[in-house]
């Protein structure tokens, strides 16, 4: 069973033990995944409203584009679970000889890449999932609109998050040209993220405080 298919009670219980997954990368896409569905729910319901029929085919193409995004940060649960796995053995690998030795060292460097990976995948996804609820709250139901907010939210702390389990992979890394670039892009990232989640999230805010 895939870890995001079990009940959000066993994944939280999962999540407070002392196994080594689901962790930080986990929590971050059932955040993510949580961000589209809220985006999901906001176009749900301005679909069929009179008042919104002009976007009406901009809603449909969204919906479909929401629901891909939900499924693949649900997906990416597991994608971060599974990059962890071989990190995790790759620690417990002898040690003894110079062989050892080098053996752990590629082992290790196959393992920190992918397990830095995996999170910023998960980024690349979060910043295209914040770029879709930043145009529902611009078009979808004003009824709805601090659902969009919340989603907004939901993005920028999953994002957050997914940065610091990239940079915990990187700093450990051999290949600081590899690490360096990775660095990079995640801050590139999040500098795109905060440009749209931020104007978006108070232009929300204002407009329900009615200011």
């Amino acid at each position: 069973m895939a870890m995001y298919e079990k009940k959000i009670n066993v994944f939280l219980e999962g999540l407070a033990s002392d196994a080594p997954v689901p962790g930080g990368g986990g929590a971050c896409g059932l955040v993510g995944a949580t961000a589209a569905a809220l985006g999901s729910m906001v176009l749900s319901l301005t679909t069929g409203k009179k008042k919104y029929e002009a976007v009406q085919p901009e809603i449909d193409e969204l919906i479909q584009k929401m629901g891909k995004q939900r499924i693949r940060l649900l997906n990416s649960i597991d994608r971060d679970a599974e990059a962890f796995q071989p990190l995790s053995e790759a620690y417990g690998m002898p040690r003894e000889t110079p062989e050892d030795i080098e053996r752990r060292d590629a082992v290790m460097a196959r393992a920190l890449r992918d397990a830095a990976t995996a999170p910023l995948e998960m980024m690349e996804l979060l910043l295209e999932t914040a770029a879709l609820l930043s145009r529902i709250s611009e078009i979808g139901s004003m009824l709805a609109i601090s659902d969009a907010g919340v989603g907004l939210a939901c993005c920028r702390a999953a994002l957050y998050g997914a940065s610091l389990n990239v940079f915990i992979n990187t700093k450990l890394m051999k290949d600081r040209t590899l690490a360096d670039d990775m660095n990079r892009r995640v801050d590139e990232i999040i500098k795109e993220a905060d440009a749209i989640i931020v104007p978006a999230y108070n232009a929300i805010s204002v407009n329900l405080k009615g200011e």
